[in-house]
């Protein structure tokens, strides 16, 4: 199962089926991007380290419940280790625990990979000037979202919008930022670190 023109969705029905290498072969070829995404949410290497391995828990024990008509391996296994490392967060805060639902998981895949496209972008300029492209209402539910760890609900109580409403501007603005992001960098720009003071 390491063979690397294995696609991940034969990784994840083979997962599904109790395959451990299976998820080792996944693990390695996605360990790296979700361990920068939990480290861009935690800012500690140990603590970055547990949410990937709680993440590849979970994948473990609901690779039966992928959906590939919602959206890509990639983009539902880093959903779910970005919701163990906003658990995680919330646990060292002392807040409540938001165990991710499944729904809540398939609202975040509503744009095809639109999530992993950004989240393997998270620490450069890029980003920091795509999001600020966005229109506001656009602009601050995905900073709620997927900076500030809240859930689309709790998004939705904060600014008293409809949960649908919130739902919408975060698919919009996925959109928006998998098209921006998309676009060819220009000739000499390389990635930039992205300033967490700004």
């Amino acid at each position: 199962m390491t063979d690397l023109h294995i696609g991940d969705d034969v990784l994840i029905s083979a997962v599904a089926g109790g395959d451990h290498p299976a998820l080792l072969a996944l693990y390695d070829r996605h360990g790296r991007v979700a361990y920068g995404l939990a480290y861009r949410i935690l800012g500690d290497a140990g603590a970055a380290e547990e949410a990937v391995q709680d993440g590849y828990l979970r994948v473990w024990r609901r690779a039966s419940t992928f959906d590939a008509a919602r959206g890509g391996v990639r983009s539902w296994l880093l959903t779910i280790v970005h919701h163990c490392a906003i658990d995680l967060l919330r646990r060292r805060t002392g807040a409540p625990p938001v165990i991710a639902g499944l729904d809540e998981i398939a609202d975040r895949q509503a744009v095809p990979d639109a999530w992993s496209d950004v989240s393997q972008r998270l620490e450069s300029e890029r980003v920091h000037t795509a999001v600020a492209t966005l229109p506001g209402e656009q602009r601050r539910a995905i900073e709620m979202a997927f900076f500030d760890g809240l859930t689309h609900r709790e998004i939705a109580e904060r600014d008293g919008l409809p949960l649908g409403t919130v739902k919408g501007r975060l698919r919009l603005g996925l959109r928006r930022l998998h098209g921006l992001l998309a676009e060819p960098t220009p000739a000499g720009e390389g990635p930039v670190e992205f300033n967490r003071g700004t």
